[in-house]
This record gives structure tokens, C-alpha cells and sequence, in this order.
């Protein structure tokens, strides 16, 4: 029987950990306690879990009484080093939510707190463990293309899921280094277990293109502006779907769900582009642009043999998309098309694929979801440049930032 507890009682603690451990892994592992610096929600999400974990106000505390197997770590992303260092030292492992952390100076302190522990960090990249990313890894371990020589990839966020990093805490670089460490790392991870190879050098361009910008309509919060009734990007806080988690806990830290979009807090991009330099001299062309009318990706794979294209939109031209395209071109011109169904399930089924594998040791894992601190350093660590690039305009070698690696 695994012992757990949970730092950070957010949507993410509550929907991919506790209520799946109680209700589904009960026999294999137990939450022994929740730590949130927030306890109106460490105490909502005991209660949503049939009130059987137990909220703890100190973290310390938390992990000397329960002395758990593992910490999982789901907090605002500037924070996860210090909680991954603290388990680690107090003689636990790690699970974390991606990103590992948000910047160089944090990677390292936490790869040398796991050397020098001996206990184990795993980062949970649940996009690996979709059948379309995975088929993917199939086709390229299979030598679809061969020896790769460049990779495009386009992801694209529409104005409702994208325009929610501009609303909450993610709008602030020292929060979540943004958008190229919070969401990216996901990106960076498929292309590295793709390919095989690190990265080596990154150049990048950012800015802030659509959100953030002064608007006639903009003010402090959705729920007290006088433009609500005009507004398109209006959330109401109110409503079910936020009251108990957000709104209701408010008054515990004065956090706000429902930030305007073009507050001039906000200094994190919308738009980005990357060239990642891989080993072998293997190139990547990135962009992530947060405003667009539809939402997913596109990845083209180039190699000696020919070139992978893969694409995936939840909704496209106002159209959903039941399944997924893949197409292999070989250098005759021959073209190979497979289709993967679309599962049901959040992020596409891939969280409870990852979370049997963390949950039952014994489950197999041939295609290896389950990735360790190195898989977490070498995508956060893309981001992390990226972001030295576009403030210095220069080219940012990985090895400077991550010299033991």
C-alpha cells in the first residue's frame, strides 16, 4: 500500500489525484494528508473525497507525521522545487505535475537533491500516454523516416482554453515561466521521447500580440466589471463550475479565478517561436500561438526515408474532430494514412493510462510514460532558454544552464 499525501488542492489535485486514488486505487495506495497554502480548499477537496484525508496547515509538519512513500506535487508551478527538494530530503519520492519548475536555477537544485538523496522524481507527462502521441512513437521507433533530420511543430490554443492562462496565476512569468515552460514543457517532452535526442541550443522570439493589451472593456476581474455584459472573454465565478473551488475560497488568500485578460499585469506571450538546435544536428521550428480560432497541433517529422505528418484538432472550422491523421510519405511518393480514434476520458484518456502505471508498480510500460527528473530538465530547460532568448535577443546553449547533464 502506497502512503501519499498531496501539496496543492486545485482542479488538478482533486480531478488527476485524489478523487481517482479514493475512488479507484484504494487498494494500492491511500492519501494520508493535503497541504495547500489556501485551507478552504485543502478543506473542499477532503470533503469531495468522502473527508477521509486529513488537511494539515504546515507542510513540515505534514510530512513528519505521516513520513510518506511519496509527495504529490501540484501546486503553482514557481513553488514545485521547493516541495520536490523538501520530500526528497525528508526521505520520499516525488510525484510532479508538469513543469518540473519553471527555471535553470531550480532544475539543478532539484537534480542534485535527488543525487544526493537517492530518491526519485517522476514528472507527470500525460500527453506520452495518449494513442495518437503514442502511435507517433510507434511509427518513429519503427523507422518510419529514419535517420530525422528537422521537425516542425505548430500547437495552436484558441480564445477559450488559451485565454484562461491570461485570467489566472499563469500570467506572470515568475508564476509559471510562461507559456513556453508551462504548456510547452508538454511539447518539448513528445519531441524529445520522439526523436531520442537532447536539446542543445535555443533561439527565441516572443511578444504579446492579442492578450494583455490595453481594451475599452477591460477591468480588475470579470465578476465586478462594469463591460461584462459586452465582454466575450466574461467568466462568471459564480457559476457551479467555479463557485466551490474559487469563489468560494477566496477570502482564504485573495486569489482571483477571473483576472481580465488584458491587464497590464499580465507579462507573459502570446505568441512564440522557437529553433531548437538537437543533437546530431537535428533542428526544430516551434510555435505556440495562445489566440487561435481552433485548438490543437501540427507536427511534421522530415528524415533520410521521408517525413511523418501528424495532426490533431478538437474542433476545427467549427467542426469537432472524432480522430486523429497520421500520414507516413516515403521518397516514391508513396503516402501511408492512419486514422486513431479519439478516447474518451480527460486529455484524451491519457490521465488514467498514466495514473494506473503510477498507482500499480507491476503494470508494464514499454513505451516509458512514467519519465524521471532528466525527461523533466531536458524539456523545461527549451522553455527556460527560450525565455533567457527572447529578454537577451541571443542564442542560449543548454549546456550553459544545465552543465551535468
Amino acid at each position: 500500500m502506497k502512503k501519499l499525501v498531496l501539496v496543492g488542492a486545485g482542479s488538478r489535485g482533486l480531478s488527476m489525484y485524489a478523487q481517482p486514488i479514493t475512488e479507484l486505487y484504494a487498494d494500492e495506495a491511500t492519501i494520508l494528508g493535503v497541504f495547500d497554502t489556501n485551507i478552504s480548499r485543502a478543506l473542499l477537496l477532503s470533503r469531495k473525497t468522502g473527508g477521509t484525508i486529513p488537511v494539515y496547515e504546515d507542510f513540515d509538519r505534514m510530512l513528519a507525521e505521516v513520513k510518506p512513500d511519496a509527495v504529490i506535487v501540484t501546486t503553482v508551478d514557481r513553488f514545485h522545487h521547493q516541495y520536490i527538494i523538501a520530500a526528497l530530503e525528508a526521505g520520499c519520492d516525488a510525484i510532479s505535475e508538469k513543469p518540473m519548475t519553471i527555471d535553470a536555477d531550480k532544475c539543478r537544485a532539484i537534480l542534485e537533491a535527488e543525487r544526493r538523496t537517492g530518491r526519485k522524481v517522476i514528472v507527470t507527462f500525460n500527453a506520452r500516454c495518449s494513442p495518437f502521441a503514442t502511435k507517433i512513437k510507434d511509427l518513429m521507433r519503427a523507422g518510419a523516416v529514419g535517420q530525422v533530420y528537422s521537425v516542425h511543430f505548430e500547437w495552436f490554443l484558441d480564445t477559450v482554453h488559451g485565454a484562461d492562462y491570461f485570467r489566472r496565476w499563469h500570467r506572470r512569468l515568475e508564476n509559471s515561466g510562461g507559456l513556453l515552460v508551462h504548456k510547452a514543457t508538454h511539447h518539448f517532452d513528445l519531441v524529445n521521447w520522439f526523436i531520442e535526442k537532447d536539446p542543445v541550443a535555443v533561439f527565441a522570439t516572443g511578444s504579446r500580440r492579442f492578450y494583455g493589451q490595453p481594451s475599452a472593456i477591460s477591468g480588475p476581474r470579470c465578476r465586478t466589471c462594469a463591460h461584462k455584459d459586452d465582454c466575450r472573454f466574461f467568466i462568471d465565478v459564480t457559476d457551479p463550475a467555479y463557485r466551490e473551488l474559487y469563489f468560494d475560497c477566496e477570502t482564504a488568500d485573495g486569489y482571483w479565478r477571473d483576472g481580465c485578460v488584458f491587464s497590464p499585469e499580465i507579462d507573459i506571450y502570446d505568441t512564440m517561436t522557437l529553433h531548437v538546435q538537437y543533437e546530431d544536428q537535428i533542428s526544430m521550428a516551434y510555435s505556440l500561438t495562445a489566440h487561435s480560432p481552433h485548438e490543437g497541433y501540427r507536427l511534421v517529422i522530415n528524415g533520410e526515408r521521408g517525413r511523418l505528418e501528424a495532426e490533431t484538432f478538437a474542433h476545427r472550422y467549427n467542426v469537432a474532430q472524432t480522430s486523429h491523421s497520421i500520414k507516413v510519405l516515403d521518397r516514391d511518393n508513396a503516402v501511408i494514412t492512419h486514422q486513431v480514434a479519439k478516447l474518451g476520458g480527460t486529455h484524451g484518456g491519457a490521465d488514467a493510462i498514466l495514473m494506473r502505471l503510477l498507482m500499480r508498480d507491476q503494470t508494464p510500460d514499454p513505451h516509458q510514460y512514467v519519465a524521471g527528473s532528466r525527461s523533466g530538465a531536458m524539456s523545461l530547460i527549451i522553455g527556460a532558454a527560450a525565455n533567457l532568448s527572447i529578454a537577451s535577443g541571443r542564442v542560449i546553449q543548454v549546456k550553459d544552464l544545465l552543465p551535468t547533464l
